[in-house]
């Protein structure tokens, strides 16, 4: 398979909540603000590393990058409560996971792994915009796991 296409069939999932389900509060910042448990499956044998975004598109001031992470090793599973990778600067400007606390309402909270070619050579903190250009022409398979969170 060329660098850049994404035809191999992957999937990310949570045994902590389901697809479109809700994120449970341990994991927003009404509990322990730590981020849930994430396995990957069918990642390509040409995979390198794995990158994980998390985002959340329904901040009031636009798109809410939560946690960058990239050079996961393949077939790994991302525990709950650590750092698997090398951290970027995520948009509360701090690296790590921040947890989901929206300000109001009910957001969608994306979790979205990409398998690449290679690893990345980026040091640690860098932002989401120098990720996704790092990204480019290395991604060979995408999934993503949506999540609901509303603070109690």
């Amino acid at each position: 398979m060329a660098a850049g296409t994404t035809k191999a069939h992957i999937s990310v999932h949570s045994t902590t909540f389901a697809n479109k389900g809700n994120i449970p509060q341990h994991y927003g910042c009404d509990g322990e603000g730590v981020n849930p448990g994430l396995q990957i499956d069918g990642i390509p044998p040409a995979t390198e590393s794995v990158v994980l975004i998390m985002d959340d598109p329904d901040a009031p001031g636009g798109l809410f990058t939560h946690w960058l992470v990239w050079n996961i090793p393949p077939g790994e599973d991302i525990a709950e409560n650590s750092n698997p990778g090398i951290s970027g600067t995520n948009s509360a400007g701090k690296t790590g996971y921040h947890p989901p606390c929206p300000p109001n309402g009910r957001h969608r909270y994306y979790f979205r792994v990409f398998a690449l070619n290679t690893p990345l050579n980026l040091p640690a903190g860098s932002n989401r915009n120098t990720l996704e250009a790092a990204m480019q022409n290395h991604i060979i398979a995408r999934a993503e796991l949506m999540g609901y969170y509303e603070k109690a």
